[in-house]
């Protein structure tokens, strides 16, 4: 798992954090001022990048929490049975299956240049690279 800790007073709307073991986009962060009795606390609301899950979160804005390091990568498509693909990696030459997201089902073919993010783990197909 590829993490950083930041702290949560820093998180603001498009960062990426960790909620619940599951890698997120932040769509909506509010923070509170300390008040009497308390310190300041900071919500999140995030949507996941694999399971378009939302995920809430309340804490203190002192608390660290983790951030995901995303890696952005080219592969092309050697093969695709159903709704899999396999890739090899432009750098490393390594092959292995992604899924096709169904917005992509028409535009990926054999041959095709597609970009992938290794999130937490996981291998995500994000999108076709554009021919230059």
């Amino acid at each position: 798992m590829t993490t950083k800790v930041v702290g949560a007073g820093t998180l603001k709307e498009g960062s990426f954090v960790v909620i619940d073991g599951a890698a997120c986009r932040v769509s909506d962060a509010t923070h509170s001022k300390s008040g009497k009795h308390g310190s300041a606390k900071c919500r999140f609301v995030a949507i996941g990048l694999i399971d378009n899950r939302k995920r809430e979160v309340v804490m203190p804005c002192s608390d660290s929490v983790d951030v995901p390091i995303i890696e952005k990568k080219n592969a092309q498509v050697l093969s695709i049975t159903g709704n899999q693909a396999n890739v090899m990696d432009m750098e490393s030459f390594e092959t292995f299956n992604l899924e096709i997201p169904e917005e992509l089902k028409d535009s990926v073919k054999e041959g095709v240049q597609v970009i992938y993010w290794t999130i937490l783990n996981d291998k995500v197909m994000k999108s076709i690279r554009g021919s230059d």
